[in-house]
């Protein structure tokens, strides 16, 4: 049996995370630089969102421990759907997100008196994946909408292609609530719907790893989640490239980055409550510790680091709150 890992309270890299952020600290101007002011913050942080980020923010949150041990910096994940349902509600102070935040939810928060700043905090490429001996290495964009749209009929590989294999598909898939589901409704599979939905019969969860179990327990089946669950799980996985046009490209760092694993690359984000840190000295530590320490915490927890444009873009929206 091929295993298969999973994270949740530990983020593998936290330990040479910890390294690099003590080897870098002197360097950094906008940290505590080591001389132990954040051990004497106290108090608590709330996030809640998207599975796809949870890793990072988790990340975040065991790093900052390291720093600020009196500060209980709790993570969940509800989906960037359900994360922004209880952000507006004012409920948390961060919420993880896998999109932008939509209008409704903005209206939201509006009326909640909310205000809050959108900050990028890593890149990711979004893996199709499909059980590990199925003989099929490379979907066209084509193909991923045709297999994915709402009605759709596809119900075996061969249907896709004559090339492929004359084996049933069993297709597993983030529920709807999920950020994830949002982008390859809204971006892969109809950027012009009013409502962006994909097909609805397939085997859905708002847990990554429910998804990894099923594809890699499942002959014929398929799913797509965040690259960084299938690089952990890659020995019981297989990754399909891509074809927008160019060529099949597989997704990994380098092409996300690039901007040549189309349409699938996507931005992740958090969203902080201005006034949470404005006013609570917790909140605005920890924060200010997510954002300055952003490259190493991105590789902690095995997502792509923003280019240097993008970090200063970041770090700019961060000051200017309650600016």
């Amino acid at each position: 049996m091929k295993r298969m890992t999973f994270r949740r309270a530990i983020v593998p890299g936290i330990a040479a995370a910890a390294l690099l952020l003590t080897g870098c600290s002197g360097e950094d101007d906008g940290g505590d630089g080591g001389d132990g002011e954040s051990s004497d913050i106290s108090g608590s942080v709330t996030i809640d969102g998207s599975s796809t980020v949870f890793p990072m923010s988790q990340a975040a949150a065991e790093l900052f421990r390291e720093e600020a041990p009196k500060v209980e910096v709790a993570v969940a994940e509800s989906g960037t759907g359900g994360g922004f349902e209880r952000f507006c509600a004012g409920e948390t102070d961060i919420s993880d997100a896998s999109r932008p935040i939509e209008e409704d939810e903005v209206a939201a928060c509006e009326e909640a008196g909310i205000e809050f700043t959108e900050l990028l905090v890593a890149t990711d490429a979004l893996t199709v994946v499909v059980h590990p001996d199925l003989d099929v290495d490379c979907l066209t964009t084509e193909q991923l909408v045709e297999l994915w749209k709402p009605g759709s009929t596809i119900t075996n590989w061969n249907q896709l292609d004559p090339s492929f294999p004359d084996q049933e598909i069993a297709l597993f898939g983030p529920g709807t609530d999920s950020g994830t589901y949002d982008y390859m409704a809204s971006e892969v599979v109809d950027p012009d719907a009013d409502e962006p939905a994909t097909r609805d019969d397939f085997e859905s969860s708002e847990d990554d790893n429910v998804l990894v179990q099923g594809v890699a327990g499942t002959e014929g089946a398929t799913a797509y989640f965040g690259y960084t669950y299938y690089e952990e799980n890659q020995d019981s996985l297989k990754a399909l490239a891509i074809d927008d046009g160019n060529g099949c490209v597989e997704p990994s760092a380098e092409t996300a980055r690039a901007g040549e694993y189309t349409p699938l690359a996507r931005p992740l984000f958090i969203y902080v409550a201005n006034t949470n840190y404005a006013d609570d000295e917790a909140v605005s530590a920890f924060t200010d510790f997510y954002i300055e320490n952003l490259t190493a915490i991105a590789e902690a927890a095995l997502f792509i680091p923003l280019s240097d444009e993008e970090y200063t873009e970041t770090q700019s929206a961060l000051e200017g709150i309650g600016s």
